[in-house]
């Protein structure tokens, strides 16, 4: 059976609240946490540089060290200012910058995994925005590609707003052009942007079976995930919620059984607003106890 990680998007309320103030902490705090629910604590943590790269790189290394030390993987968020479909050039390089910087920590912390989120529309059609994003990936990714270090992935988002590029097809088709891109599955923005449409097992694995037939079984059953419970409108995503939430979802336990299912590998990172260990917590109990009772 494949073994899925579960951890969170940053450090929970929870963990200032308790008196810890360094992510050098975290790894020591997520290995409590589950306790009395199953051994070993929690087993990732995504690390955001959404406002951007404020970290030098030996801190990166340090942090690094003390996950390993855990056994914790670690994987990193992009600069939200990342958008391959602006036409003006300045502003393409300026994004396969921050990929590039972005590698680099990649190295530092000794992670694998870099989320992106690959473009917007902006002024342009969606048609357009879309065909120019396409067109830069084939551009930038055989360089990218020599800059990776074996098993190392960029994984594009899917999003959760209209104007943003990012369905769950667009990000599929989007992998399809190199080896070292992987999809980061965000089931809470996918939920959002299609108005709730994720119920139920079925609704789930329809986009598992097309990233199986688009991109094979390696790059499907160790898939990047992020989940939690968003609240929409008629434009997709408003704001991420805990999972007390009962009216917008979408509920785990659909997606824990397309998990065991398809034997799957992935790595799940919460960003619940604030409870994101917690969450993670309960995340991994429910899949051990599906496990368990297959």
């Amino acid at each position: 059976m494949g073994k899925v990680l579960f951890g969170p998007a940053g450090n929970s309320e929870s963990f200032y609240t308790q008196g810890f103030k360094t992510t050098l902490q975290t790894p020591k705090w997520l290995e409590s946490q589950g306790k009395g629910l199953f051994e070993g604590g929690l087993d990732l943590f995504e690390y955001s540089f959404g406002q951007g790269y404020r970290m030098n790189f030996d801190m990166a290394q340090k942090i690094g060290q003390e996950f390993a030390k855990s056994g914790i993987e670690i994987s990193i968020h992009a600069p939200y200012f990342i958008n391959f479909a602006n036409p003006d050039p300045t502003m393409f390089d300026k994004s396969l910058g921050y990929v590039r910087t972005g590698i680099n920590f990649m190295k530092a912390f000794g992670a694998k995994r870099f989320t992106f989120h690959a473009g917007s529309c902006g002024k342009e059609t969606r048609e357009n925005a879309l065909r120019l994003l396409t067109e830069r990936f084939k551009q930038f990714m055989p360089e990218v590609e020599t800059e990776l270090d074996d098993g190392m992935f960029v994984n594009p988002e899917t999003m959760g707003k209209q104007m943003q590029i990012g369905t769950w097809k667009e990000i599929i088709d989007l992998c399809t052009i190199s080896e070292k891109l992987m999809p980061t599955f965000d089931f809470g923005h996918i939920n959002a942007l299609t108005q709730g449409s994720l119920k139920t097992k079925e609704d789930f694995q329809r986009i598992f079976d097309y990233s199986f037939e688009k991109l094979g079984e390696y790059r499907t059953k160790n898939a990047h995930i992020h989940f939690s419970k968003i609240q929409y409108g008629d434009k997709g995503e408003i704001r991420h919620l805990t999972f007390d939430d009962n009216t917008f979802g979408p509920n785990f336990e659909p997606l824990c059984e397309c998990l065991l299912d398809n034997d799957m590998s992935c790595h799940i990172v919460c960003e619940s607003n604030g409870t994101m260990a917690e969450d993670s917590v309960f995340m991994k109990k429910t899949y051990l106890d599906m496990k368990k009772g297959r």
